[in-house]
């Protein structure tokens, strides 16, 4: 997070998914956290190319997060490498575009109950819910990292 306490600009939030990666971006101010929707290319490739793009398209200047979905007991399996490969490749992808960003992963532990929990108080379900999960997942993720850098600055 130290790396993002040394930026300016717009966040990026990532929440990846092998079906859906949900995505959230922060205001200049880096107070709050809104939800943009979600993308599904298919493949780490195809969403690294279109996140890249996403990025010129929203002005991202000052870094992207991206959920690391660690287990409960604080330990990393493998959907944690699944998520440190992902940005591994951005990375590579971002760099090939030119784009030089710090990428920061922060640990998504209970995100997406916090998402599921929210979207049942407001009797989210079917179809709807699965298009809103991972928004609502991204922004959780990307609200969480702004509050840390918040309590950085204090």
């Amino acid at each position: 997070m130290q790396i993002l306490f040394e930026t300016k600009g717009k966040l990026l939030g990532i929440d990846f998914g092998d079906k859906r990666t949900g995505l959230a971006v922060s205001d200049v101010t880096r107070f709050l956290a809104s939800g943009i929707g979600y993308i599904s290319v298919g493949g780490m490739q195809k969403t690294a190319a279109r996140v890249c793009e996403i990025i010129k398209e929203e002005n991202i200047t000052g870094g992207i997060v991206i959920g690391l979905p660690v287990n409960m007991n604080g330990s990393e399996g493998p959907r944690a490498e699944h998520a440190k490969k992902f940005a591994s490749i951005l990375g590579e992808h971002m760099s090939a575009g030119g784009i030089e960003l710090p990428i920061v992963m922060m640990d998504e532990r209970m995100t997406t109950m916090a998402a599921a929990r929210y979207l049942n108080e407001t009797d989210t379900r079917g179809q709807k819910r699965k298009s809103v999960i991972d928004t609502l997942s991204a922004q959780i993720i990307l609200q969480n990292a702004l509050d840390r850098l918040k309590n950085m600055a204090k």
